[in-house]
């Protein structure tokens, strides 16, 4: 027989034996049978998942106290009288069929059966081990709110309205993961929000299979417009401020339970180049710190292929007094430049991957450590020119600039192709490869939005916050979010 084909009986007994073989005769699911004259009250729930003590205080001495020390009424009235106990304290459903008890169950609830009763009582006394919101350790500030997301689908959702006290913030829940059931919500400022994108993430949640989701990171795959391509097309944030600032502007936040990082969508190209400081300092620093920005942003793509097709290809272009210093520190080196500039760049990937990975004590101590050894190392060996250390090193840094990490880790990823075009063909090559990147980006959509916006197509006024961010009393107009005529009829 089907889950959902089993119900409830008013024989208690056939009740809890369908609950234990639906539930597998779990060690931390807890089976209380309380007799009252002669008749049985069953209490079910898991160990951990709900508040015991609340539940001693709120059911069961309550419930002893007005049984045993009053009146002694009948099964009937015992169980109104529990009713009458928890249903002004906590929200309490009713169940019938055997699926919906164990769900509730399985989510902190604590199931009241009755003898004689067909129905169980679902009492919320869900309590989960839970982080304190703090500062989140991936978007750090100088200026601004220190609070950010949990594990708390609730906490996250309450962060959010705390900061939009508005009715028209409006609040969609589904249900993904066959096994997991994990619970995921969309939030959107109804009337500001384009309603072509709203029905578009329902639609894309709403037909998601798959066992479990265990992380934000399995929506953005399987809801994502173009998975071929390094570029990402949903941003997550760890800063409910991000946030709130993306709803204003007419995006769709995707949060999901479980994990601390919330989806934003659709995503450009420059809202990846963009941080929360930018909105929180004076508009004249902020300008100064995002042309700083885009000029890291041309490096970390291009420096190390700059510097191997002008030594490789094009030395004529470098001044005499420059080239004569990088052809003495190339002297001795057995290697091509492309092949010096590639080992170099696995080599720091590899010190950056072991800094992530390794204890945070140790980390940062490592990555550093390593880096000034074995590019000295390499130096005085021999094996490495110090100009292509010099190059990586603050090709690395360069990197680190990028606001997100995602479009950071895709320049990263975009580097090495770069790399080999430039030693094999020099500036044409990377050439090529640039035309390549911005004919791909042109194309690129999210959930129907060119991944260009507001550059192409041109959007008039939005230069304001875009090259520099001009003084906040000229930013008159809310941001739009456009899409072209034939991106509904692909919606």
């Amino acid at each position: 027989m089907k889950l959902e084909e089993k119900n409830l009986t008013t024989d208690i007994g056939v009740s809890e034996s369908i609950l234990r073989e639906l539930l597998h005769n779990s060690s931390d699911v807890v089976f209380r049978r309380l007799p009252l004259e002669g008749q049985t009250i069953l209490f079910i729930y898991v160990e951990g998942l709900c508040d015991t003590n609340l539940v001693e205080q709120i059911i069961l001495k309550p419930f002893f106290d007005q049984v045993f020390l009053g009146s002694g009424s009948l099964l009937k009235e015992t169980v109104n009288q529990l009713n009458q106990l928890i249903l002004p304290v906590l929200k309490v459903t009713t169940a019938t069929k055997a699926e919906q008890v164990v769900k509730g169950i399985l989510t902190g609830h604590v199931a009241i059966l009755a003898e004689g009763d067909s129905e169980a009582q679902l009492a919320d006394f869900n309590h989960y081990q839970e982080r304190s919101v703090e500062e989140p350790s991936t978007e750090p500030v100088v200026r601004g709110p220190r609070d950010g997301f949990t594990e708390s689908l609730r906490v996250n959702t309450s962060l959010i309205r705390k900061r939009l006290c508005t009715p028209q913030l409006v609040n969609k829940s589904f249900q993904v993961g066959e096994k997991t059931g994990t619970k995921v919500e969309i939030l959107y400022l109804q009337g500001v929000a384009k309603a072509s994108i709203v029905e578009e993430v329902t639609r894309r949640i709403s037909e998601i299979q798959i066992d479990g989701v265990l992380e934000s990171g399995y929506i953005e795959e399987l809801i994502e417009d173009t998975p071929f391509t390094p570029f990402p097309q949903i941003q997550n944030t760890e800063r409910p401020d991000v946030v709130c600032a993306a709803l204003l502007e007419g995006k769709v936040a995707i949060v999901t339970a479980n994990t601390p990082f919330v989806l934003i969508v659709p995503m450009t190209f420059w809202s990846g180049l963009q941080a929360s400081e930018d909105y929180y300092e004076r508009s004249f620093f902020t300008t100064l710190v995002r042309w700083v920005r885009y000029f890291m942003l041309l490096m970390a793509l291009l420096l190390p292929s700059v510097y191997v097709a002008l030594t490789t290809f094009h030395p004529q272009i470098l001044p005499t007094v420059l080239l004569i210093s990088i052809a003495a520190a190339r002297e001795g080196v057995p290697f091509p430049a492309v092949m010096e500039a590639l080992l170099m760049e696995f080599m720091f990937e590899a010190l950056r991957e072991a800094g992530v990975r390794l204890p945070k004590a140790i980390g940062s101590a490592v990555s550093i450590v390593g880096a000034l050894v074995i590019g000295q190392s390499a130096v005085e060996a021999g094996i490495i020119s110090a100009p292509m250390v010099i190059v990586v090193a603050t090709t690395g840094i360069a990197s680190f600039g990028i606001p997100r990490y995602n479009l950071g880790t895709a320049l990263r990823i975009l580097r090495f192709p770069m790399l080999l075009l430039a030693g094999f063909i020099g500036i044409y090559g990377i050439l090529i490869g640039l035309t390549a990147i911005l004919i791909h980006l042109s194309c690129l959509r999210s959930f129907g939005v060119p991944y260009l916006t507001p550059v192409t197509p041109e959007t008039t006024g939005y230069v304001k916050d875009l090259i520099f961010r001009a003084p906040r009393w000229s930013l008159l107009n809310r941001h739009k979010i456009r899409s072209r005529s034939n991106d509904k009829q692909n919606l």
